[in-house]
């Protein structure tokens, strides 16, 4: 997949892990979108990226990067040592890759004025730090 930000100053290629959109209702995500963090997972190792990128430590463990140009919402990338996770904003890419929302977390945490229709994956806040928890612990940070 290929993209570009707002002003186009920063141009990105990836490849997907999955043929799938996910989406974030955490209230990092929230405010650092707007909204809910609409995603699609990139495969370790094949990221690229040309432009002027900014990046902020959100937590120990991840960054958030954007177009420093534009402000463009640009990735989220889990920084734990042996990890090359990057989930991409689903908005650089045109008509979001073609692809389906298939999975929601943070569902129980989200604003009530809105909802995604569709039957998909939903994940509470709970399962999903329990499953983070894990992760973590695994990578011996």
């Amino acid at each position: 997949m290929q993209g570009q930000c707002l002003c186009g100053d920063v141009k990105v290629s990836f490849e997907p892990v999955e043929d799938k959109l996910g989406a974030c209702h955490c209230a990092m995500c929230r405010r650092w979108t707007g909204s809910a963090f609409l995603e699609i997972d990139a495969k370790p190792g094949t990221l690229e990226y040309d432009g002027p990128v900014k990046v902020y430590a959100s937590s120990e463990w991840a960054e958030r990067a954007w177009c420093d140009s534009c402000g463009t919402t640009l990735w989220y990338h889990l920084t734990l040592p042996g990890h090359d996770y990057y989930s991409m904003s689903a908005g650089l890419v045109d008509d979001a890759g073609g692809l389906e929302l298939k999975t929601e977390i943070y569902i129980d945490v989200k604003p009530g004025g809105y909802a995604f229709a569709g039957n998909h994956e939903r994940k509470t806040k709970a399962e999903v730090e329990a499953g983070f928890a894990a992760f973590v612990e695994g990578a011996q940070i």
